[in-house]
């Protein structure tokens, strides 16, 4: 049975309210999308779908930026909330309880950042909170893209987690949107291992050529210098 809690370095995700557990993914994701907020001007950021929270709260820690995060399933918004406010940057956290399809800020964003697991041709489970987290039922590329273009500011980025498989269905997508890809990752468990994530950076600058580099997580039984370098400030 999953813990009801993951503690990191200088704050704590507690999930038994939802479906959707902290993941080695999630958590490189969260800290590869970090490396590049502390270095840069990021003032606003947007996380859709935000499950536990976890990623907003890895951005909090290195910037200053104000995050909101949108969470349309109810268990899930009431984790993130809970998590939000027992974190050490609470004033500049806020989750809502929303369809990012009908979420209206008034301000753009610097940067939207999105974990969804888009198994869209997959089997659904019998567990619906799990099948909203999982599935594209509620969140498609297409729709995820459009509603991006439409929230950042004229140099916005979007940031995206998939998995490997499909990758050639959203650069194809991504082709039509008002974004081209800066930055891909593809990321495996270990270097005997085939892909199963990518980590995209998408831009609204003119299309050049993406720069697609890779990232192990274990060697052996230990963690790769790549992935320890970047959760160092995280992980216990």
């Amino acid at each position: 049975m999953p813990n009801t809690y993951f503690r990191f370095r200088q704050f704590t995700v507690h999930q038994e309210k939802t479906a959707m557990k902290v993941c080695t993914d999630a958590c490189l994701f969260g800290a590869w999308i970090a490396s590049f907020v502390k270095d840069r001007k990021i003032e606003r950021v947007l996380d859709v779908g935000a499950g536990t929270g976890l990623l907003s709260l890895m951005i909090a820690q290195v910037s200053s930026a104000r995050i909101d995060a949108v969470e349309i399933e109810d268990g899930a918004f009431l984790q993130a909330t809970e998590n939000f406010d027992a974190s050490p940057w609470a004033e500049r956290l806020k989750a809502h309880h929303t369809d990012i399809a009908h979420y209206h800020p008034g301000e753009m964003y610097d940067l939207i950042v999105s974990n969804p697991p888009f198994y869209e041709n997959d089997l659904l489970s019998d567990d619906e909170q799990r099948n909203i987290a999982l599935h594209s039922s509620k969140l498609e590329f297409v729709q995820l893209l459009e509603i991006s273009g439409r929230l950042t500011n004229e140099s916005g980025q979007l940031a995206i987690l998939i998995p490997y498989r499909r990758a050639k269905d959203l650069e194809e997508k991504i082709s039509r949107s008002p974004f081209s890809a800066s930055i891909k990752v593809n990321v495996r468990q270990t270097p005997k291992h085939q892909y199963f994530r990518c980590m995209y950076l998408l831009s609204k600058a003119p299309a050049g050529e993406t720069d697609e580099t890779e990232i192990t997580i274990k060697s052996g039984d230990k963690y790769t210098e790549q992935f320890y370098s970047l959760l160092k400030d995280y992980y216990l």
